[in-house]
């Protein structure tokens, strides 16, 4: 087996510290592991995949805009103009 180094924020060593059960490189291992089955998944669906970089990006706002609007209906989200925030933020 390699061995691998990998660098944390301080407060994320800290906090892990403060579980001294677990098995940290087992965790990594396993994040690892997903990420790549993630990669290989989107790999293989970009290579059979007819939908152009450009459908990608407007389907993807599309989403993204019907899920906000969603989260809004649902009260589970407020959204924010500049003049809303300027004034939340005491700034003028």
């Amino acid at each position: 087996m390699t061995t691998l180094t990998l660098a944390v924020p301080d407060e994320m060593k800290k906090e892990m510290d403060s579980f001294p059960e677990m098995n940290w490189s087992e965790v990594a291992r396993q994040a690892f592991l997903q990420k790549i089955e993630d990669m290989e998944f989107l790999r293989k669906f970009k290579e059979k995949s007819k939908i152009t970089e450009a459908d990608a990006l407007r389907l993807g706002k599309e989403v993204s805009k019907e899920v906000t609007n969603k989260l809004k209906e649902q009260n589970k989200i407020k959204v924010y103009n500049t003049q809303e925030l300027s004034k939340l933020s005491g700034h003028p």
